[in-house]
């Protein structure tokens, strides 16, 4: 039965999420984690939605108030709740528009605040705050109960009022084992190194911080559309420290285009680290990064947000936004991009834990996912094996197509009456490919 063979895993995957948001024709091609579970977000504490650390959902924001979420912590655990917000690809948004996401305990005392906006670019593109409540740095102590809460940021009457999808990927991180440094180290190399020659090879980027394509040093190519975002993610072990470009180039025509390509870092859980963007006039131009330290557990005694974010290993990830607005002065693309990444700095064992972080991978860098960053493989390029994941022939459907859920769900019902009208044939699984 080859159609239901085709579309049924992926619908599955999308008929077990009931209430989330469809992606309709005109919505924005996020690929959200394989297998989230769908959480509603309450509207005041009574009825906020639960979450567990180490899982991911999906929820969805109305145009205006407050949602509620709930996560039970241990006292000695810190708690880190990246939230991402996804606009319809078609919104009108302004450079002030976003969301931000507090942390608060059970009295309604704030822990923690951070905010995320769509900048210059005006263009429409994922966004994520990060909330958290870190034991003995806030007012906020001991286990229970705490609230997340996530808040619209919209300029009235410009902004489209529609609901914007979020991902959730909650996630905790125990104690050290024992006590050590409890300042910032206070020298490290801040100097821009020389950006990387050579060749581009060419690595096309993930649509979501789940299917983030694996990088490594080198020097690569990809061709955004405008609108486009792609991710991508960099094993950084202790004391490896990270060097990042964007090179946007040339194209015909005149004019200028402010926030034409946005490239941001995101420390392993998802939290802001830094960003750059750059103004267009059809020339080619480069955004790069500020440099960061290396990683090390005592960078989080750090004053700077650029400084203190970089404070576990895992997988860093760098995220690229081509504006929307290139189309009127310059066309429809696709526009050449050249991402240019070094990793310096000598590896040495991080701290040992009291407990185990949650999810357990998190702050963990592999041979595998070192020789992944290399090669370009694992479940970054082409999401993971299954349903769900980027390059699921489904979901790409959806995402590329523009296809909405019901009228997949419709396709897939004719489809099954059909086959079941033929002889049925086995068929033969085929992987994705990246």
């Amino acid at each position: 039965m080859w159609w239901p063979t085709l579309l049924l895993p992926g619908l599955c995957a999308l008929v077990t999420l009931p209430g989330a948001t469809a992606a309709a024709a005109g919505d924005t091609p996020y690929a959200f984690a394989p297998g989230a579970s769908v959480v509603v977000g309450g509207q005041a504490p009574a009825d906020a939605g639960r979450l567990a650390a180490g899982r991911v959902y999906r929820s969805s924001l109305p145009g205006d108030g407050t949602l509620y979420y709930r996560l039970r912590l241990a006292a000695a655990d810190t708690a880190y709740v990246p939230v991402t917000a996804v606009p319809p690809a078609n919104a009108t948004v302004t450079s002030t528009d976003g969301i931000s996401v507090t942390v608060q305990d059970a009295r309604g005392t704030r822990c923690s605040y951070a905010d995320a906006r769509f900048g210059a670019g005006l263009s429409p593109r994922p966004v994520t705050a990060l909330g958290q409540r870190e034991p003995g740095h806030s007012v906020c102590q001991g286990g229970g109960t705490y609230y997340v809460t996530v808040q619209r940021l919209t300029t009235g009457g410009v902004s489209s009022a529609g609901p914007w999808d979020l991902e959730l990927a909650p996630a905790t991180e125990p104690r050290p084992a024992h006590a050590g440094a409890t300042t910032a180290p206070e020298t490290w190399d801040s100097a821009t190194p020389e950006p990387l020659g050579g060749a581009p090879v060419e690595r096309s980027g993930g649509t979501g911080f789940a299917s983030a394509r694996p990088l490594g040093q080198g020097v690569w190519r990809t061709e955004l559309t405008p609108g486009e975002t792609r991710f991508y993610k960099v094993p950084l072990d202790w004391g490896r420290q990270l060097h990042a470009s964007a090179e946007l180039g040339g194209s015909t025509g005149h004019g200028y285009v402010g926030g034409a390509l946005e490239l941001s870092l995101h420390n392993p859980v998802r939290g802001y680290v830094e960003d750059t963007a750059l103004g267009y006039t059809g020339t080619g131009k480069s955004a790069v990064l500020a440099p960061v330290p290396p990683v090390e557990y005592a960078n989080r005694y750090a004053v700077p947000a650029a400084v203190t974010s970089v404070r576990f290993a895992g997988d860093y990830y760098l995220v690229l936004h081509l504006s929307e607005r290139l189309t009127g002065t310059f066309g429809q693309g696709p526009f050449p991009v050249t991402l240019r990444v070094r990793v310096t700095g000598q590896a040495h064992a991080g701290p040992e834990y009291a407990g185990r972080p949650v999810p357990a991978d998190v702050f963990t860098v592999t041979d595998q996912d070192r020789a992944a960053a290399l090669a370009g493989g694992g479940t970054g390029a082409a999401g993971a094996e299954g349903t769900g994941g980027a390059g699921d022939p489904v979901m790409k459907l959806v995402a590329g197509g523009g296809i909405g859920l019901g009228t997949l769900l419709l396709l897939g019902l004719g489809a099954w009456t059909l086959a079941a009208r033929r002889p049925q044939t086995r068929a033969r699984a085929q992987k994705p490919t990246a």
